[in-house]
């Protein structure tokens, strides 16, 4: 479940010989890979894939996610629907339910919010006591709680934005290697405006699309979320789901680029007058630590088994099925320590 191919040079174009799935630059073949030895293929570029081997991956089961160079989603092609058809029917009479949705959307916030804290905490014990870390930290626990406590979507949507404005705020404390080189004045994107954004999104989008894949498999439909409004083609319940596995997966990883001196100032360039873009040099490093963090092991808090990070969104995907099949009597939200 963890074998994702990723194609990052832009001008790559990928066509199937036999059950192989071969990539090919210019004309000339770089890789070939059996397709029996992949999950899923994500491909940064324009150039596309044959029709053989769009069918060659639906045949097989293996999503095929197009991404632009840069990151943004451009289209997602996947082989028929499977699952429990009265698993999504369960799916779509809680999405139409205000009273069991809030009560979801409720966790998922509260437990991004924890996951947040818990990161400036575990700083604090590692790096010594900070003011303004240990404030932020007082101030998502009250978040945390009027999360718990709200009423409705909007309010839960304001407490969230509270939130994420406090942990920003302190984010760039977060980073204590190349501060100079990497400074950070708040979430932005579309463009990014600044190096740790451009990471950010670059990592979000690699999440969404392993959640999309989580959800698929175990027979969710990604699309029909609880919180995110519904639009064409948004996958709204993995962006949902998302929200407690951001800060663990996402900035925690993205900080790491940085402290540890994986990434620099040089692996990225200016576009226009605002947008900043990573090199490719840079998206070949980051994918090259990303895999390597999938496959390390942790304990997780509810089902008390080791599983690869890698497979944290099945594992939340799987519990959320049991939750909606009412196997269980809540949804446990993934929290770190």
């Amino acid at each position: 479940m963890l074998n994702t191919l990723y194609v990052m040079t832009p001008e790559s174009y990928l066509y199937k010989d036999g059950e192989n799935v071969v990539i090919s630059v210019k004309g000339q073949e770089t890789f070939r890979i059996p397709i029996i030895n992949i999950e899923q293929i994500v491909t940064f570029g324009y150039m596309g894939a044959s029709p053989g081997l769009m069918k060659l991956c639906a045949d097989h089961g293996v999503a095929l996610t197009f991404l632009s160079p840069n990151g943004r989603f451009i289209s997602r092609s996947v082989g028929p629907v499977h699952g429990n058809v009265l698993l999504r029917k369960a799916q779509y009479k809680v999405s139409d339910d205000e009273h069991v949705k809030l009560h979801i959307n409720k966790l998922f916030i509260s437990g991004k919010i924890q996951n947040c804290q818990n990161i400036m905490s575990r700083f604090i014990r590692d790096h010594g006591y900070d003011e303004s870390l240990q404030s932020a930290v007082r101030r998502m626990t009250i978040y945390k709680r009027q999360a718990l406590q709200a009423d409705g979507d909007a309010s839960l949507r304001g407490v969230e934005g509270e939130a994420a404005s406090t942990y920003f705020g302190i984010f760039p404390l977060l980073i204590i290697q190349q501060r100079d080189d990497f400074p950070f004045t708040g979430r932005n994107r579309r463009p990014p405006r600044d190096a740790v954004n451009a990471m950010l999104s670059f990592v979000y989008t690699l999440i969404c699309n392993d959640m999309v894949a989580a959800l698929e498999t175990v027979g969710l439909d990604p699309y029909v979320g609880f919180f995110h409004t519904l639009r064409p083609g948004r996958p709204s319940l993995a962006l949902d789901m998302m929200e407690e596995l951001r800060a663990y997966l996402g900035d925690r990883f993205v900080l790491s680029l940085i402290n540890r001196r994986q990434v620099s100032k040089a692996d990225f360039v200016t576009q226009g007058e605002d947008g900043i873009l990573m090199t490719d040099d840079c998206k070949r490093t980051l994918i090259k630590a990303w895999q390597s963090r999938k496959r390390e092991t942790i304990t997780h808090p509810f089902l008390g088994e080791k599983i690869e990070i890698g497979l944290l969104p099945y594992a939340q995907a799987m519990l959320l099925a049991r939750y909606l099949r009412n196997d269980i009597n809540d949804y446990p939200v993934f929290l770190i320590r």
